[in-house]
């Protein structure tokens, strides 16, 4: 047992087991999918508002796109987003220029993605799907990107960024938002509780949720040290070219689950990688 509780906190349901052990992809897909489904609405209900239906932000601290600029050029590109939601950050490319795609496991994020493109009058194609196997050619894309998507809730990265290279093109961009990794050795508490280191930050066990009813697992995040994530990207012919780790906004007082003024000020809570394949 473990009383971490990485970014899942602020839909963690009253009666759960919590556990740190090790679980197949196969078994985290079948939790995380229906998972999203159920969380969906009351996610949209409570961050849309903050995310912006065009906007693209990278985490909580409320980074957007516009001023990281890891993306690049995105007008006359093709951008595909991995673990895409509602589509906000695909249709801020779309509203760019650039041709979005999103793809996402759950289908009740899809829903609500095509509501807001009826909304907003900005489409974003969107596809049911998971990062370890996309559906899409070879060579298809010049940009990949995932903000806080599917990256930290699959058991197999290396096939996630065999994917995501195989995708690109050459010199194309891949970027991505996690939680960040020193995060894992606190307590996912936004006051003071949530400050003090409580477990080894090199124990890469994923943290499981269980239904206590069935005992099967109803949601699971993984972890890996910010050398894993360099390793990776690297065994798959990427080229790390900036690790942004944003500090928290003067003026920003929004709690996001575990994410707060009182720890933003004092250690990371997102860590944003940008590398290119080549």
């Amino acid at each position: 047992m473990s009383e971490t509780i990485p970014s899942g906190t602020d839909h963690l349901p009253q009666s759960v087991s919590v556990e740190r052990r090790q679980i197949s992809e196969a078994d985290s897909r079948r939790a995380n999918g229906p998972d999203w489904d159920r969380y969906a609405d009351e996610y949209q209900a409570t961050h849309g508002a903050f995310l912006g239906d065009t906007g693209f932000i990278w985490g909580p601290e409320g980074l957007s796109e516009d001023e990281a600029g890891a993306l690049g050029p995105v007008a006359g590109r093709r951008v595909l987003e991995v673990g895409s939601g509602a589509g906000q950050c695909s249709r801020w490319v779309t509203a760019r220029g650039g041709n979005g795609i999103g793809l996402d496991l759950s289908m009740r994020q899809l829903q609500h993605s095509r509501r807001i493109d009826e909304e907003t009058g900005v489409v974003v194609p969107s596809v049911v799907g998971t990062a370890t196997q996309l559906p899409f050619a070879d060579d298809s894309f010049d940009v990949v990107f995932s903000s806080f998507g599917a990256l930290q809730f699959i058991a197999d990265l290396p096939a996630a960024l065999s994917e995501a290279a195989r995708v690109l093109r050459t010199g194309g961009r891949f970027a991505f938002s996690i939680t960040h990794p020193t995060r894992w050795s606190f307590p996912d508490d936004p006051g003071v509780e949530g400050l003090t280191a409580s477990q080894s930050y090199w124990d890469r066990t994923p943290y499981v949720e269980t239904d206590p009813e069935t005992g099967t697992p109803s949601y699971v995040e993984h972890h890996r040290t910010l050398g894993d994530w360099v390793e990776v990207l690297a065994g798959n012919g990427f080229r790390l070219v900036a690790l942004k780790e944003p500090e928290w906004p003067e003026k920003h007082d929004r709690t996001w689950g575990g994410w707060s003024r009182t720890r933003g000020l004092l250690i990371p809570g997102t860590a944003v990688f940008v590398a290119d394949l080549g």
